[in-house]
């Protein structure tokens, strides 16, 4: 596994202080080493525990159906949710045995708690703290570069992604909508100031020299679980342009997605032929609706998921299967 070049000593420290939280969380070891001149990180981490539900391989007969529908299909709009992450290491909430409400008690975080208690931000953002080197290191999977691949050769004409990973992204797509924002970026909710997650980390790294906590248990944004009691004597930064609140820029539970990111994205299933949701139940409006739209546009409909899904009645073709499975074995 490599990571860049560090740019600065800065740089170093901070990349040292995440390597070691990693350390501790996951019980690896990861270091940096020089080479030529460019400094790397290693990992000796053993293969993580697969948040994937048990599936069977799709059939021959499945694999022909959605093959035929995107061959037909000239502007395939895509719709991708947690499932399609899970192959890459990063659990989801659904997902029957292995998701979050499965394994766990613990619940997101609701917009009016965080809104509304300075503690619920605490704690927030201590569990992100921690969380955040293992989460900023996981990497696209096959199915994130077999999106970007149709994208390059013009089979897909947009992709909407309720994940907050930005895997889409580094996998390198572009004609690409993160419907529920970034786990990447911050934003301050009095001035809209905007910085990355990456100086968000500095900047708690500075004013917590002495706090440290760690967790095993990493949840589907990028969090980890922690107690209240080790939560005890993190501050939290503000905004260090007008003091003010700031958090990832996501849509979290509770709070909903800005009516003009739902009408840009109501126009791109209007310009499209076909959809195909790949990795979400669609349990969550936010994109069911798109499916429903392009349905009642009566426009084909795919779906590739594990389990049950909202819309599995709206489908042409549904195939209970691992993404990377099915997704590798259709050629354009």
């Amino acid at each position: 596994m490599l990571c860049p070049k560090v740019p600065s000593f800065m740089a170093y420290k901070v990349l040292r202080c995440q390597l070691q939280q990693i350390n501790n969380i996951f019980n690896c070891s990861v270091n940096i080493v020089p080479h030529h001149g460019r400094t790397y990180t290693t990992s000796n981490q053993t293969q993580p525990v697969s948040f994937v539900p048990n599936s069977v391989p799709p059939s021959e007969n499945e694999l022909a159906e959605l093959q035929d529908l995107i061959r037909k299909s000239k502007r395939l709009l895509v719709l991708t949710g947690a499932g399609l992450s899970t192959e890459s290491g990063i659990p989801d909430y659904r997902s029957e045995g292995v998701g979050l409400y499965a394994r766990s008690n613990n619940r997101p975080v609701q917009y009016t708690d965080f809104l509304n208690k300075a503690e619920i931000r605490q704690r927030y953002w201590a569990r992100n703290f921690v969380g955040w080197p293992r989460f900023s290191l996981f990497s696209p999977n096959v199915s994130h570069h077999v999106f970007s691949e149709w994208e390059r050769v013009g089979k897909v004409s947009w992709l909407v992604t309720q994940n907050v990973d930005a895997l889409h992204f580094k996998a390198g797509s572009k004609r690409l909508t993160e419907l529920h924002g970034s786990a990447h970026r911050v934003e301050c909710l009095s001035c809209e100031n905007k910085i990355s997650r990456i100086e968000m980390q500095k900047l708690i790294i500075s004013q917590n020299p002495e706090w440290r906590a760690s967790s095993i248990e990493m949840a589907p944004d990028g969090d980890v679980t922690l107690t209240w009691e080790q939560v005890k004597g993190f501050t939290v930064p503000p905004c260090q342009k007008c003091g003010g609140i700031v958090k990832p820029e996501i849509v979290f539970f509770g709070a909903n997605v800005k009516k003009n990111i739902v009408n840009f994205v109501y126009e791109r299933v209007a310009e499209s032929d076909a959809i195909l949701v790949a990795g979400s139940s669609l349990e969550v409006y936010s994109g069911f609706r798109f499916v429903n739209r392009a349905y009642d546009q009566k426009k084909p409909v795919a779906i590739v998921s594990i389990g049950k899904t909202r819309a599995d009645k709206l489908a042409n073709v549904k195939i209970n299967a691992k993404c990377g499975d099915v997704l590798s074995a259709i050629s354009i």
